[in-house]
């Protein structure tokens, strides 16, 4: 097994690795001309991103110092979309590239054809041009004055004698330097014809536009996710209807919120205006579905103080998710009980027209305190309609078999960034929003807020409204 774990890693840093040197190769070795410090500069990029990222990763996992932690949160966890978006642009620039050099050689094969005489710079051919000498008087400058010792001088025929005062040819593909000026004290040479500019070549040139374009993909889609997160989530609202849930309890509001992931990123202020978002939908009821911080209570418990704040007619509920797990799931049970908001752990509370019950995370399991349905729903009364708070999707097969009419969730983050979305569908039976499994419906929260990264691609944070209906009503 241990074996097996070593192995696994070392394919992944190799992975990593690779997709790092292709990046760099790509964005930095393909678009200069040599050694120099914008190479060196490049290679310090792509050396420090990756380090930088696992060293923010394992941090947090080792309990490392919290300022250390924040150190090292920012630029590493934010190397994460800007290293995949950047890969995932190159790699679509692989099918621009012959695409743009096909274009550019079609552009200088019409200039070879179409630029006739007085081109010489386009065509590449330097045309031979009449041997002159200085001129005396006024006559004009570039001709001969035909003179007594020798006679006016005429167009010399091809041979291996080269005509005085011709320009040689570049022997570069590109275009060729024009013929300079043969009069004798001309300082200045004749501007160069349109397209003959000497540029970098084509192939330098399309890298250049290639790797100019990956990288404001890249750095634009990771900036505007970043937004997203950081100006707190927006509000969805959705209607389930309950069959067994009576007239009287028709429009309850379940205001669900869950991965808010509090801290190293996520501090405090993220955490105000989860509560005033929440607060602003006046719910009868609020659901704290797991993923609540990434961190100890030492180090997060003022982070999670306005927590304290939130108001609904019916309280607040929490049932913890996998991160509790690795953040001291004990210490956050009281901290959130002294908080006002009701532990769910394994356990059901009657409300009036509906049993509202919540299970353990799975990850409990590690510490003997995983989920336990029978605990929660054994002795429940089965003609009542029942809600059932549950951080993983994957649990919904139990809340099937108990008889649940609604299970309400998280922990997907509906796939955070994209293309992370088909991730989550493989290892999750929903990865956002509503859907059905016989007679129990499963509702999927993509979250508050985020984990890693405080960005999010195609997966915007949400705060959800769920309204019960009565088919009664």
């Amino acid at each position: 097994m241990v074996i097996l774990f070593v192995s696994a890693g070392l394919a992944a840093l190799a992975v990593l690795g690779g997709l790092h040197w292709y990046a760099y190769r790509r964005l930095v070795r393909d678009t200069t001309n040599g050694p120099g410090p914008v190479r060196r500069l490049g290679a310090a990029v792509f050396v420090a991103g990756p380090l930088l990222m696992v060293g923010a990763v394992a941090s947090e996992r080792a309990g490392a110092p919290f300022w250390l932690q924040r150190t090292l949160s920012w630029p590493g966890f934010l190397w994460m979309p800007l290293g995949l978006y950047l890969v995932l642009a190159l790699l679509a620039g692989e099918f621009v590239r012959p695409v743009l050099r096909w274009a550019l050689e079609r552009r200088a094969a019409g200039r070879r054809e179409t630029g006739g005489a007085g081109s010489p710079a386009v065509t590449g051919q330097a045309e031979p041009r009449e041997s002159v000498r200085p001129a005396s008087g006024t006559a004009p400058a570039g001709t001969e004055r035909p003179g007594p010792a020798e006679p006016a001088a005429s167009p010399e025929p091809e041979g291996p004698a080269e005509p005085a005062g011709q320009a040689e040819p570049t022997g570069e593909a590109g275009p060729a330097e024009p013929a300079r000026s043969a009069e004798p004290g001309a300082g200045a040479e004749p501007a160069e014809p349109a397209g003959a500019l000497r540029a970098p070549s084509r192939r330098l040139f399309v890298s250049r536009v290639v790797g100019g374009a990956a990288a404001a993909v890249a750095v634009g889609t990771v900036g505007h996710g970043t937004y997203g997160v950081l100006r707190g989530p927006g509000v969805k609202r959705v209607t389930v209807p309950l069959a067994k849930l009576p007239r009287s309890a028709h429009g309850f509001r379940i205001a669900v919120v869950s991965d808010i992931h509090l801290g190293p990123v996520l501090g405090r202020g993220f955490a105000q205006k989860v509560v005033d978002t929440i607060n602003s939908t006046q719910p009868d009821l609020i659901a704290v579905v797991g993923d609540l911080v990434d961190g100890s209570v030492k180090n997060l418990g003022p982070a999670a103080a306005p927590l304290a704040g939130l108001r609904a007619r019916h309280g607040s509920y929490f049932v913890t998710g996998n991160h509790e797990y690795f953040s001291g799931a004990e210490q956050w049970i009281r901290e959130v009980r002294e908080l006002g908001i009701h532990p769910l752990e394994n356990a059901r509370t009657e409300l009036a027209g509906f049993d509202l019950a919540g299970v353990n995370d799975l990850q409990g399991e590690s510490e003997g305190q995983g989920p336990d349905f029978g605990k929660a729903l054994g002795d429940r009364d089965r003609t009542r309609a029942c809600v059932l708070l549950a951080h993983q999707p994957v649990q919904i097969h139990e809340a099937v078999r108990h008889g649940v009419d609604l299970q309400l969730s998280g922990h997907t983050h509906g796939g955070q960034l994209w293309p992370g979305n088909f991730v989550a569908a493989a290892a999750n039976p929903t990865v956002a929003g509503l859907e059905r499994y016989g007679d129990t419906q499963l509702y999927v929260s993509r979250g508050a807020g985020a984990w890693g990264p405080p960005t999010r691609v195609g997966a915007p944070s949400d705060i959800t409204v769920v309204e019960l209906a009565s088919r009664e009503a």
